[in-house]
């Protein structure tokens, strides 16, 4: 049997989980597993359904959960497939260097069809993997034409996310705008909203923290301040300098990106306002 991944989001009102399971039963869908989520502030109501069964009628599925919802209801079907990722980098090597790993073993359910960066340090990393690799220094061009330069190239590469892998250059309104909400994603290293900004780890140090963090997040206009995805944090102690406290960092920041990105690709994450519900 076929599988598909139905996510529902809509206005809050009595009856909506009975609505939508009776539709898919009435097309011979098996719904081997549910999570929902009502948000008391605003009234929204979110749902992730695994689906069994048969779908070529897709559409008409759709139409007949939309007709018993309140009006303005978002349905998708999505299946299942490998997607694309596109990676933008500049010199760290530790975040590619996961995605690329488990894109390889099969613990991404996602292939990277290309490695963006404005250094070339990593075009070797990512050769290792048969990944083409692009590079636009900064130095070469202006903010403005790098940023089209960068943006034909993601566009040719026709990715379903963009992920800033340690990408350490502030992006534009202009490119950011874009990219639809939901698909450029970003890892940043620190626990926000702590930190905010260049130089973290510094900035940890000269304040004693006792732990550190990472933050993957939905990327927006305003810097460092989208819809968060994931977190965690590790503790670190007084013995560490700024360079340890990176160092300790790296682990921490590989490992939120890759779970976030994998929750992304899980079709788990709602964009909820300059929140995000998590499944």
């Amino acid at each position: 049997m076929d599988k598909r991944i139905l996510l529902t989001e809509c206005s809050d009102a009595t009856g909506l989980i009975a609505k939508i399971t009776d539709a898919c039963f009435v097309h011979n869908l098996n719904v081997i597993r549910q999570d929902q989520f009502a948000s008391a502030e605003d009234g929204k109501f979110f749902m992730r359904s695994v689906l069994e069964g048969d779908f070529k009628d897709s559409e008409k599925i759709i139409e007949e959960i939309k007709k018993r919802l309140p009006e303005g209801a978002k349905v998708s079907l999505n299946d299942t497939r490998r997607r694309r990722l596109c990676v933008l980098v500049t010199r760290e090597a530790h975040c590619l260097g996961e995605l690329l790993m488990k894109s390889y073993s099969g613990a991404l359910n996602a292939d990277i069809v290309s490695v963006i960066g404005n250094h070339d340090d990593l075009g070797g990393l990512a050769a290792k993997f048969n990944v083409p690799f692009t590079c636009f220094e900064n130095a070469d061009y202006t903010r403005e034409e790098q940023e089209k330069l960068i943006l034909d190239a993601i566009d040719k590469s026709k990715p379903d996310l963009v992920i800033l892998a340690k990408y350490m250059r502030i992006l534009s309104p202009k490119f950011i705008r874009h990219f639809k909400m939901g698909t450029l994603v970003n890892i940043h290293h620190s626990f926000l909203p702590a930190f905010m900004g260049a130089k973290p780890y510094y900035q940890a140090f000269t304040r004693g923290v006792k732990l550190i963090g990472a933050t993957a997040h939905f990327v927006t206009d305003n810097l460092d301040e989208g819809p968060i995805i994931e977190q965690d944090v590790i503790k670190v102690n007084h013995r560490y300098d700024p360079e340890t406290l990176a160092k300790a960092g790296h682990d921490v920041e590989q490992m939120v990106l890759l779970r976030a990105v994998n929750k992304i690709l899980d079709d788990k994450v709602f964009v909820h306002g300059n929140k995000t519900v998590v499944f």
